[in-house]
């Protein structure tokens, strides 16, 4: 559905803006955010002609790829790390029974979120905080269904392996589409 004029593009720009922004703060250190959401909607302008009919995954692909391309100097998972200190703010929760616990299970998942792999967090980022359907995240990631869905259920252990098999933890990732 490509962009013929300026407002059209306005409109996508008005539409998907705060979504980009908020993707790219959870993955990029907060002095590059800015250049990475300007540098996508210039690609996205430059290939207004290609615009798929839902432009979000696409956006969220684009911004991917410029981030990667801003850090190919460093390593990989510094590159994707998703500040966990914001996850508030993207509406993930911790799912407990016992309300004292809830500060301990967030500290466990904060440090169990950083070991994990960068390529975990990154999949379990796209499901959990951008709520893309796995055939939107396997786009972003330049993968099939298959392969994401693969990737989503061996991060989920992973994590679970790393919060312990608790009931709590198996809550919490059960709880995130």
């Amino acid at each position: 559905m490509p962009i013929d004029t300026e407002a059209q593009f306005t409109d996508v720009y008005r539409a998907h803006y705060e979504d980009v922004l908020r993707f790219v703060r959870r993955r990029a250190h907060p002095m590059n955010v800015d250049d990475i959401v300007a540098e996508t909607f210039l690609t996205a302008w430059r290939r207004r002609r290609e615009r798929p009919r839902d432009p979000r995954p696409w956006l969220f692909g684009t911004a991917r790829k410029v981030m990667l391309n801003a850090n190919r100097g460093m390593r990989r998972y510094s590159a994707l790390a998703v500040r966990i200190q914001e996850a508030g703010q993207g509406g993930m929760s911790v799912v407990t029974v016992d309300p004292t616990a809830s500060a301990d299970s967030r500290m466990d998942l904060a440090a169990a979120w950083r070991s994990l792999a960068a390529a975990d967090q990154e999949v379990l980022a796209l499901h959990i905080w951008e709520e893309l359907s796995t055939k939107d995240a396997a786009g972003v990631l330049g993968c099939t269904r298959a392969a994401y869905a693969m990737r989503l259920t061996r991060a989920r252990r992973r994590l679970a392996g790393l919060l312990g098999t608790s009931a709590a933890a198996s809550s919490a990732l059960a709880t995130t589409h």
